[in-house]
């Protein structure tokens, strides 16, 4: 670990303070960035309702929800992600083994293939986004209750019912890509690889008032993730009902990764490897992990955003594209240095 149990109990306040900062100030700069750049004085107008007209519709109506959006992705699959790998207990475990993602994409292709159409929408949001939140849960329902029996619910089962689950859904995409046109094919394609273009202040609400709900929930579970790292019957001992945890936490994930793949489509990298970054960094109290690696989550979804609207602007790259190529790197170069962190 890069910090000390003592040095992270002592200045976690200022930590956790500090690294809000940055995520503010990098989201602030970002508004900055895109196809029409924008300088940093015309910016501070925008903020002081001062810019001009089309300065002042571009940072409201476009960069603003969309990096909202950015920020509460990031910050949703990144705690998902790290909970996800306490519960399995498995640090290569995240939320697609649980076939969330794969349900999604079956979801989305279902309706580009099936229903063909752009034109609906149900409370503002499209017929892909619904479609793909309804694959996404009922995936979820099904490893569940497979998984579950009269004696509980056990985590290797669900992980390989996520497996089997993730295969099937994967299946199912596959059929309907083999008998859709170039222009289904092109939307699926796209949709799976992630993106904030259509984000707008309706996704940031829906977006808002899941998070709240998740980041409600979290903090009573610390606890119960910390017992369950030395296993199930250790934590029992220690007075957790594994049971009613397991299932309060495979809610939590369902409803926020759910919720992101079915608005931002599918962005890998971010629910894997930030919690291991944030872990090396400071140790697996999920105490300290969730909450600085749903920072670090926002933050790198912001980064990556930023960069996939301007590189090749006014062309965009799929965002999930770009959270790999930038945190591949990263990953690899904190893997080599682990020695220095106390990590064999």
């Amino acid at each position: 670990m890069l910090l000390t149990v003592e040095t992270l109990q002592n200045h976690w306040y200022r930590i956790l303070f500090c690294a809000l900062l940055l995520v503010l100030t990098v989201a602030l700069l970002s508004l900055a960035f895109g196809a029409v750049p924008i300088s940093l004085e015309n910016l501070f107008a925008v903020l002081a309702g001062k810019a001009d007209q089309q300065t002042q519709l571009i940072i409201e109506r476009l960069r603003i929800p969309r990096t909202l959006l950015a920020l509460s992705v990031g910050a949703m699959l990144a705690s998902c992600g790290a909970i996800t790998q306490g519960l399995f207990r498995n640090p290569l475990a995240d939320p697609s083994l649980i076939g969330v993602s794969a349900g999604a994409s079956a979801g989305a292709a279902i309706v580009i293939v099936l229903l063909n159409t752009t034109q609906w929408s149900i409370a503002g949001l499209s017929l892909v986004t619904v479609g793909a939140f309804i694959g996404s849960i009922l995936t979820v329902i099904l490893v569940y209750r497979i998984s579950t029996s009269s004696s509980g619910t056990s985590v290797t089962t669900m992980l390989l019912a996520g497996i089997a689950v993730t295969f099937l859904a994967g299946s199912l995409s596959n059929i309907l890509e083999f008998i859709a046109d170039n222009e289904m094919l092109k939307r699926i394609t796209l949709w799976r690889m992630g993106g904030l273009d259509a984000a707008d202040y309706t996704h940031v609400g829906i977006v808002a008032a899941v998070m709240l709900f998740v980041f409600c929930v979290i903090p009573f579970q610390y606890s119960a993730l910390n017992a369950l790292l030395l296993g199930e019957s250790e934590a029992r001992h220690l007075g957790v009902d594994v049971n009613r945890i397991k299932r309060r936490l495979i809610i939590i994930v369902a409803a926020g990764v759910g919720t992101s793949v079915a608005l931002a489509g599918t962005i890998s990298f971010i629910g894997l490897i930030v919690p291991h970054i944030v872990r090396m960094l400071i140790g697996p109290n999920h105490r300290y992990l969730i909450p600085l690696s749903a920072v670090l989550g926002a933050l790198l979804l912001v980064v990556a955003d930023t960069f996939a609207r301007t590189v090749i602007a006014p062309t965009e790259m799929p965002v999930g594209l770009v959270t790999a190529l930038i945190g591949a790197p990263v990953f690899i170069s904190l893997l080599r240095k682990r020695y220095q962190y106390g990590m064999q």
